[in-house]
């Protein structure tokens, strides 16, 4: 009589649960992206701040300070507005990379959030394609308020540049998806330091950020070419210029959209050679 009661009890405060929890999404991987969005909500202040602060100092030393020491520009462009979107399209890089290194490789190899996440009724694509979108909220994030930063000091003349988001997110996904595939695999986060020295701060430097790269050597000028910060660097450029990109957009997007697209594919596999036993 008492365990037939107590059952009848648990049962219906198990219906009750059941009914007070929230629906699972029709995309598995929007709960996924969710998970991140309320870890991001207790430090969104201090990205929020930074995101402002950054491209501040950035304009103000490299477009106005070193800018001021050229006098003729570039192209007939003054070197502020031919900087900016050099300067989005590279900390577009810079942070969907700095949010695929220790986050991904943590949570493969200290917090373990990927194998808790896994024996829920997960995909490992649902797993990878969720972090993925938080990081492709980051860049947006970031890049709106750099662009907002920088329309300030006058240095987007073009309404073209609405479409720099589009762009940006497309590089972000380029350069995000084979690096989760890298951090996934490596066993040390030495390596990821070594991603940085040898692959983030050369491509900064060298992919047309700064100055153009037709001023490098032929042999250094296609190993820029194969970057894909050139790419979104050309595109950003021509859309805050209003001008012609170097190559054709179906070109560079094509070019891009084949980085997120074999990234994805090396991250997946790499997810699932960890994941599923």
């Amino acid at each position: 009589m008492v365990d037939g009661d107590g059952g009848e009890r648990v049962s219906v405060t198990q219906q009750a649960r059941e009914r007070a929890r929230p629906p699972l999404p029709r995309v598995p991987a929007l709960a996924v992206l969710a998970h991140y969005l309320v870890g991001y909500r207790r430090t969104w202040r201090a990205g929020v701040f930074s995101s402002f602060l950054l491209p501040v100092l950035t304009v103000v030393g490299f477009g106005l300070g070193v800018g001021a020491y050229i006098d003729q520009g570039v192209g007939g462009v003054r070197y502020l507005d031919w900087l900016v979107p050099g300067l989005i399209a590279s900390t577009a890089l810079q942070v969907a990379i700095g949010e695929s290194t220790w986050p991904v490789f943590s949570n493969f190899q200290w917090i373990k959030t990927y194998f808790a996440q896994s024996a829920a009724p997960l995909r490992v694509a649902d797993i990878l394609t969720g972090h993925l979108a938080f990081v492709l909220f980051r860049v947006l994030t970031t890049i709106a308020a750099f662009l907002l930063v920088t329309a300030l000091f006058g240095a987007l003349r073009s309404p073209w540049a609405l479409v720099v988001p589009a762009v940006v997110a497309l590089l972000g996904l380029a350069v995000a998806a084979p690096t989760f595939a890298y951090a996934s695999a490596v066993d040390s986060d030495s390596w990821l330091a070594m991603l940085f020295r040898f692959a983030v701060i050369p491509m900064t430097l060298f992919a047309g950020v700064f100055f153009p790269v037709e001023s490098l050597p032929v042999g250094l000028r296609w190993v820029a070419y194969a970057t894909p910060l050139w790419h979104g660097v050309d595109l950003c450029r021509a859309a805050t210029l209003g001008v012609a990109p170097q190559w054709s957009v179906a070109g560079h997007l094509l070019y891009l959209a084949a980085w997120a697209l074999g990234g994805w594919l090396l991250a997946h596999r790499a997810f699932r050679r960890k994941l599923v036993v």
